[in-house]
């Protein structure tokens, strides 16, 4: 029973599937497109980048006492 639940759970992961022909048809993307994206992804980059240094100082300030 378990395996045929898993068996959907793994089928619904490619439920985006793109035809190839839409895939190698779809305009190019635009260099605005693509500096937006980049400075999205550079944006949540530093987000988890300050995170990570704000969990180790606060775990590092806590170990002191």
């Amino acid at each position: 029973m378990q395996e045929k639940h898993l068996g959907r759970i793994i089928r619904n992961n490619y439920a985006n599937d793109a035809l190839l022909k839409e895939l190698m048809t779809a305009p190019p993307m635009t260099a605005e497109q693509h500096a937006e994206i980049m400075r999205k992804r550079i944006a949540h980059r530093r987000m988890v980048e300050e995170a990570k240094e704000l969990k180790t100082a606060s775990e590092d300030r806590f170990a002191e006492e």
